[in-house]
């Protein structure tokens, strides 16, 4: 099997998760990725070090660095950036996360890259964009995936004040966009032979995900309800607590070819048989007044009871996951959902495989992340510098 992306050098001075998420995607597709970070280490790999204390290996920041090579090189030294920009020369990509300023600090802008590889595709990832009133603010995915693209405000029972996301949620779905958008401008590379730029923020990747409200508040300019257990769009568009105190979400938007079924599963043909049910609108606005009575009867038995029940009558349903039944999924372990890196500190340790396949080609997780500065050396002898080259740099801390 080949490997998509064989061939391709990418270069990412970035740090967090949105940007390397997306450049380590790039490796399992056979990419050779160097991963440029300053002299104390990328803030993420800093961040987990200070938490750990401890030199331990953290899951997530070997998820988001897998098989790259990483170098240490200190971009506030000129003759630091400069050695990026050659770096840069040989490279089919260049992802940053950099504000502004800084890559025009470092020489590491757009054009800057393109002097020295006219047919390279730059990529970029903020928060808000390069330019505009918002350009130079910093953001996180909780910040401009989350709060500003207006998910933060639509989340949530109503009862609830709004729910802060989980770590890299937001960060991951717009390494997914920032792919998507570097693959598309290889295509036109290869078509042109001409450098291409791609932009991807934060806050437009978190409205893509919200278009369905986004677009309504479009049409109408107003807030959309927020969802309520008490009060959902129809009995059995919602979610229910079992006996043991496991959850189930029935969803069945077009409740009407089923509702009949469920009425017959949980031995109420009365329901079925009253007209205020028989069409969606009724059942949307009569059917609430059941839904008391169906959570008593879902609070009855277990998951594994209603399990059987729901499977068996045909309804669109699923027992809402623990993390450890996910892990432990027996289909998803069948599909390649996860995959082992070995680490020479933790040994082997599972992590998520990319959330792709294409048929035939060789997409996989290529070897754990790089310890800080692990690759500084061979990458830079590579670039044609001598060893004593390399140790002057070393010892002027240019290079780490």
């Amino acid at each position: 099997m080949s490997a998509p992306l064989a061939g391709i050098k990418v270069v990412e001075v970035a740090s967090w998760l949105a940007a390397p998420c997306c450049a380590s995607l790039m490796a399992d597709m056979g990419a050779e990725v160097i991963k440029v970070e300053p002299p104390e280490g990328d803030t993420y790999r800093k961040m987990y070090d200070a938490l750990l204390g401890d030199g331990s290996v953290h899951p997530s920041y070997q998820f988001d660095n897998r098989g790259k090579r990483g170098v240490r090189v200190n971009l506030e030294d000129p003759q630091g950036n400069e050695l990026v920009r050659k770096l840069a020369a040989e490279a089919d990509v260049f992802i940053t996360n950099l504000t502004r300023p800084r890559l025009e600090r470092y020489n590491l802008t757009e054009d800057d890259i393109h002097a020295v590889r006219p047919d390279a595709v730059y990529a970029v990832l903020s928060g808000y964009g390069t330019d505009g009133p918002d350009s130079d603010r910093q953001a996180f995915d909780q910040t401009a995936f989350w709060a500003r693209s207006g998910a933060m405000s639509v989340f949530g029972d109503r009862a609830e004040g709004p729910l802060i996301s989980r770590g890299g949620y937001g960060d991951r779905t717009t390494g997914l966009n920032l792919l998507a958008s570097i693959l598309a401008a290889l295509r036109l590379r290869d078509q042109s032979s001409e450098g291409q730029y791609v932009e991807v923020t934060l806050q437009r990747t978190g409205i893509w995900a919200l278009a369905s409200d986004v677009n309504t508040a479009l049409f109408d300019r107003e807030q959309p309800e927020k969802t309520s257990r008490d009060l959902p769009p129809n009995p059995i568009w919602n979610c229910y607590q079992t006996k043991g105190g496991r959850w189930l979400l029935l969803v069945m938007p077009m409740a009407l070819p089923y509702w009949p079924k469920f009425c017959a599963m949980v031995d109420r043909p009365d329901w079925c048989d009253d007209e205020r049910y028989s069409t969606l609108p009724g059942l949307m606005e009569h059917g609430l007044a059941l839904v008391e009575e169906i959570k008593k009867m879902f609070a009855a038995q277990d998951l594994d009871f209603w399990r059987d029940k729901l499977d068996q009558s045909g309804l669109i349903w699923e027992p809402v996951a623990d993390l450890p039944d996910v892990v432990e999924d027996p289909a998803l372990r069948e599909r390649g959902a996860y995959s082992y890196i070995v680490h020479e500190q933790a040994g082997a340790m599972e992590i998520v495989s990319a959330p792709f396949e294409i048929r035939g080609a060789d997409i996989s997780v290529r070897g754990p992340a790089p310890d800080a500065g692990q690759h500084t050396a061979e990458v830079f002898s590579e670039l044609g510098l001598s060893e004593s080259e390399i140790e002057a740099y070393v010892a002027a801390g240019v290079l780490k």
